[in-house]
């Protein structure tokens, strides 16, 4: 019975290494599983003593072939690794790491979201005669071991809104919150709240929760990893991958570059190679903190030394974000120190409580921990004396912000209710002389002065301003006006709309089909001209440029192409404007250049210009002429913009600042579901289409085909992601009108 069991337990791990190393063939492990069914065969004819010394040679072998493959591993593999059933999982860590936990929001199938599980655990651990119970709020995708119910870790908005509200539970008892991530994605349903919504909401609130959090990855595909892995510690297994898209995905986007159908798994390998996904990349990009060395080809349920590893990597690395914020003693910081060296590291006292001091400070450090990603993956095209220059400008706006806003601004307040009080007073007195004045001028009989021109105030209709136009004239001219042919509009056969022509579309009716309204694309030249005021626009970050750090296989050309193309330098142009005299902070997505896709130098561009809005006090808009999500080819270097300028747009509202976005054409993926959809102040331009995931992305994912408007802006206001829907040739009055009612006099402030 022993020697069946033994025998049985190598023919698995023969089958692991098989399906680990996919279409590859190694003949030593064919050689291996021969050898395993040969002693099989055999048992029954030898003594138990010879079989077990043969199966346990046979063990042997194998073992020194894992650690072999194990080096040899490729990115692909890797993934394979992660996504098989054998991984360890979220409840194996739970009961080989923690030493007491309860389940909360639901079990099993009847939870909420069986593939979000959330647990309230404690860490016991003995230093010298004392013991110390640490609680802990522990987070996480559970994928299971083949568990179909929870739909392979794939997670839904309300999955990730039950992780939100047990971390801000977390925050109101004062305790760290340990998240691990293991998902290939998130469930892209728009069915409120919504995928991208809850995401974005998710990561706005992380980014302010102030207790220690420590993620742990295993699996990291895209938005469905970050709705829970903005951390102050990031740790990752070193068989697991981050990514910003699945390698199948990326493979599936290049054929069309390509001129390909099907992605071959060249391709495939090829791109998640290039992507740098694995921990070492991240770690050498700076995305992760420390890598979690897995047993060869992956943890799973049976290594309990990897478990009292991970044990003690959380333990260590929630200590040290406790003591980055915290004063501790000089000798525990020593003991810290050299304790590194040593396997656990717990025999220095840290209590895992913050003060209200330490929580505000902890969450600074966070802020500044992302705000320091990503700088090496942008172009910087300023020279030295350039790079001087802006720091001195961005010393001077400080100060100057310093001195207007929190100084004056208390001694403004002082004087202006003074100052209010007095016309008061004053208003008092002097009306009743004038009341006096006018009964005396009446028995007189003088006439009142300016009485006749007050009545025609009051009587007469008023003169319509210059700018009271629905569409300003600003002289730019769209080059589809130039065709010379007419256009359909796509409701003719519904609604009996009349081919119209080019012209007349796209010059005199801006775009906008005159019997239906639907609104055709229109530049973003035209917005920048029709919106803003003529001659106001002055753009700033102009060197920022977008290239190509993880050196993928001929996309430099394509970005060349594309600003030679487009005559921009990203796809992102930030610039400050004025509407109708009101002075704003705009940042805008430009879809032609890359559909409006957002890596590294668009998510540097916009933190700039939300500091410039901040230290200026001006209101903010965020204008997408489109964008189709993070552009793939920079992996992680996009993906990190959603934590990065999310935590941007959060300071920068906390401070005061008004943010307004404003989504044209069509807005998908990461933008939508971080610093985009946290906005309190969401508006759509008309037959513009918004959402998680494009009809494709759905129907491969969960195989469903998506009704037509499923992506319309009327859903997206139904489903309450958007305020309201604009006609294009009304958004300059709509933009002055919100900008006055929501920032009230100051603009700025709420």
């Amino acid at each position: 019975m022993v020697i069946e069991k033994s025998l049985e337990t190598l023919s698995q791990r023969v089958a692991y290494a098989r399906d680990i190393l996919g279409a590859r063939v190694s003949e030593r492990l064919e050689s291996i599983s021969q050898d395993i069914q040969t002693l099989s065969q055999k048992a029954d004819n030898l003594d138990a003593e010879e079989a077990m010394d043969k199966a346990t040679g046979l063990s042997a072998r194998l073992s020194a072939l894992e650690e072999e493959l194990d080096k040899q591993l490729s990115p692909m593999d890797k993934v394979r690794i992660v996504r098989h059933p054998q991984r360890v999982c979220l409840k194996d860590i739970l009961e080989n790491v923690y030493d007491n936990y309860t389940e909360i929001g639901g079990r099993d199938e009847v939870s909420i979201d069986p593939g979000m599980l959330i647990a309230r655990a404690y860490i016991t651990r003995r230093v010298g005669k004392r013991v110390i119970h640490h609680p802990v709020m522990v987070v996480g995708q559970e994928k299971g071991h083949g568990q179909e119910f929870r739909n392979g870790g794939s997670i839904k908005p309300w999955g990730n809104a039950k992780a939100l509200k047990y971390m801000k539970v977390a925050a109101q008892e004062n305790i760290p919150i340990h998240a691990y991530v293991s998902t290939p994605g998130a469930y892209p349903v728009e069915d409120y709240p919504g995928a991208a919504q809850q995401i974005a909401e998710n990561i706005y609130e992380m980014a302010g929760l102030d207790v220690p959090v420590v993620a742990i990855f295993s699996e990291g595909g895209s938005g469905g990893a970050e709705a829970i892995a903005l951390a102050d510690k990031r740790l990752m297994f070193s068989h697991g991958y981050y990514s910003v898209i699945s390698p199948e995905g990326a493979a599936a986007i290049e054929c069309k570059f390509h001129g390909e159908t099907r992605a071959t798994p060249e391709l495939i390998e090829m791109c998640a190679k290039h992507q740098q996904i694995t921990a070492q990349d991240n770690l050498r990009n700076g995305y992760i903190d420390a890598i979690l060395q897995e047993p060869p080809l992956g943890a799973r349920n049976e290594h309990f030394d990897f478990f009292k590893m991970l044990r003690s990597a959380v333990i260590r690395a929630t200590d040290e974000v406790v003591v980055n914020v915290r004063s501790v003693s000089l000798l525990r910081r020593l003991a810290m120190r050299g304790s590194k060296r040593r396997q656990v590291g717990e025999d220095v006292i840290v209590r895992w409580e913050l003060s209200p001091d330490d929580r505000e400070l902890l969450v600074w450090r966070r802020y500044q921990k992302y705000r320091r990603m990503a700088r090496h993956a942008y172009i910087d095209k300023r020279g030295i004396l350039e790079r001087l220059a802006a720091k001195h400008m961005e010393f001077l706006f400080s100060v100057y912000s310093t001195v207007r806003f929190e100084i004056l601004k208390h001694y403004q307040k002082k004087i202006a209710r003074v100052a209010t009080d007095v016309t008061d007073e004053i208003h008092v007195v002097t009306s009743r002389m004038d009341r006096m004045t006018c009964r005396a001028m009446e028995v007189l009989g003088i006439p009142q002065w300016g009485s006749g021109e007050d009545e025609s105030a009051l009587t007469c209709l008023s003169e319509p301003t210059r700018d009271s136009s629905r569409v300003a004239n600003s002289g730019y001219v769209s080059p589809k006006s130039l065709e010379d042919r007419e256009f359909t509009c796509p409701h003719s056969a519904e609604r009996g709309c009349l081919d119209i022509w080019a012209r007349d579309l796209f010059g005199e009716f801006a775009g906008v089909c005159p019997n239906c309204g639907y609104h055709f694309p229109m530049e973003y030249q035209w917005y920048m001209a029709n919106v803003f005021d003529r001659g106001s626009a002055r753009e700033f970050n102009l060197s920022i440029a977008a290239g190509n750090p993880t050196n993928f296989p001929k996309f430099d050309e394509r970005i060349q192409k594309a600003k030679q193309s487009t005559h921009l330098q990203s796809s992102c142009v930030t610039f400050n404007a004025n509407i109708r005299g009101i002075r704003i902070t705009c940042g805008m997505l430009v879809a032609n250049f890359r559909g409006g896709t957002v890596g590294s130098a668009e998510g540097e561009k916009l933190i700039r210009a939300l500091d410039l809005a901040r230290k200026r006090h001006q209101p903010f808009l965020a204008y997408v002429h489109g964008t189709a999500g993070i552009r793939i080819q920079e992996g992680v270097n996009g993906l990190i913009q959603m934590p990065r300028v999310t935590m941007a747009v959060r300071r920068y509202i906390e401070e005061g600042g008004l943010y307004i976005v404003l989504y044209d054409t069509n807005s998908y993926a990461g933008p939508v579901a971080s610093f985009l959809g946290c906005s309190p102040y969401q508006y759509a331009v008309r037959s513009s289409r918004i959402g998680f995931a494009g009809p494709g992305v759905i129907r491969d994912t969960t195989g469903m085909d998506i009704p037509p408007d499923y992506h319309s802006a009327y859903k997206a206001l139904s489903r309450g992601h958007i305020q309201d829907i604009w006609d294009r040739r009304d958004v300059r009055a709509n933009l002055h009108q919100a900008f006055l009612t929501m920032g009230g006099r100051n603009l700025y402030y709420r």
